[in-house]
């Protein structure tokens, strides 16, 4: 438990970014357990999808791209995504040998000796010449703050603790957030709930029409320009819009994808907005929060790479701060199709790194 391996690579995270990355080390002729080590703190594969709720089928999961070397083929679309993807990502660690080792939690990434990073884990510690980061960010399900939010009465739930709309019913129930996410919970829960109620801090964004690779690439670039200027990455759907699909076109014309925007407080009952005689308040038993996430990076604090701005400057994948560190799966690199290149390109980089190393010649 308490040696210290040596690898050329560690890679954190076994989702699709990390997969992907494991697979093109593997191409490049990096052996697994003797070159490499891919370390993942779930209990089995799928990455985040193996948490999804059961409502959510392979059938409505938006831009799944498969990983590198496997299509994933003849999946029924009613079967939930978490079965589906979980049992895909499986087969491909198994087909390739990616000796993923889990569950393994990540403690901290600090300097080590002789210009190698120190990885400490819940199961003893590495030596790394170079690592790839592709925690994603189930981990951390951002909530917001607002006043009041300690006097309700009622349930306050995230979207990563959503387990279905069975549970709303006969509830009011105040979904908050214009993502993908909130506008599939507020469809789902609408039969079930005695009411319900969306807001949001903007108003939402209805895309029409194919999604063709331009569009695609000049929403990637206006993610990649705040992570290249060291900002908090927002998502690539931030920057898209929500497609305007069948289901999406009969919640608009049913009202329950009316939009309110965000309430100022909340109230031990429910929600206000203004103050005074001339406030308007609607009652709720539940708050869901589908607020998103944000990037599962603290056990990196240690290595110093975050911006004044808040964020990682990125160049492709490569920490500007620690060239040795790439970010696999933040940024423009977070949707699945996304992930792959980035994989591709962090291992194109981390051998580059490594030959310069090696070439280096012996100080007398």
């Amino acid at each position: 438990m308490n040696e210290l391996r040596e690898v050329e690579v560690v890679v954190i995270g076994a989702g699709q970014a990390g997969l992907s990355s494991a697979h093109h080390l593997r191409r490049a002729g990096f052996e697994p357990d003797r070159d490499f080590v891919v370390l993942d703190h779930s209990p089995g594969p799928g990455g985040a999808w193996q948490f999804r709720w059961p409502s959510l089928t392979y059938g409505k999961v938006h831009g799944m791209h498969a990983l590198p070397g496997m299509e994933l083929t003849d999946a029924d679309p009613r079967r939930p995504s978490a079965e589906v993807i979980g049992a895909y990502f499986d087969r491909y660690e198994r087909t390739f040998d990616l000796r993923v080792r889990r569950p393994v939690d990540v403690r901290a990434v600090r300097e080590g000796e002789d210009g190698r990073l120190l990885v400490r884990t819940s199961e003893g510690d590495w030596s790394t010449r170079a690592l790839i980061n592709a925690t994603g960010t189930w981990d951390r399900p951002f909530w917001p703050r607002y006043p009041g939010q300690e006097s309700f009465r009622g349930r306050q739930l995230h979207t990563a603790r959503y387990a279905g709309p069975e549970e709303f019913a006969g509830q009011r129930v105040v979904v908050v957030g214009g993502g993908a996410s909130g506008t599939q919970h507020l469809l789902e829960i609408a039969p079930y709930a005695a009411a319900t109620t969306w807001v949001t801090r903007r108003p939402p964004v209805f895309r029409e029409g194919p999604f063709d690779q331009e569009a695609g690439r000049a929403a990637v670039a206006l993610v990649e320009e705040r992570v290249r200027l060291g900002l908090p990455p927002r998502s690539v759907v931030a920057v898209t819009g929500l497609p305007l699909n069948d289901a999406i076109r009969q919640g608009l014309a049913d009202g329950v994808l009316h939009r309110q925007p965000m309430f100022d407080r909340i109230t031990p009952d429910g929600v206000q907005w203004g103050d005074g005689p001339g406030a308007r308040r609607v009652g709720a038993d539940v708050i869901l929060w589908a607020t998103g996430f944000r990037a599962a990076l603290d056990h990196l604090t240690p290595l110093r790479l975050r911006e004044p701005g808040g964020g990682i400057r990125v160049e492709v994948t490569r920490s500007v701060a620690d060239p040795r560190v790439h970010l696999v799966g933040y940024g423009p690199s977070a949707s699945t199709i996304g992930a792959n290149r980035a994989g591709r390109a962090a291992v194109r980089d981390i051998r580059r790194l490594l030959a310069e190393e090696s070439a280096e010649p012996a100080v007398a």
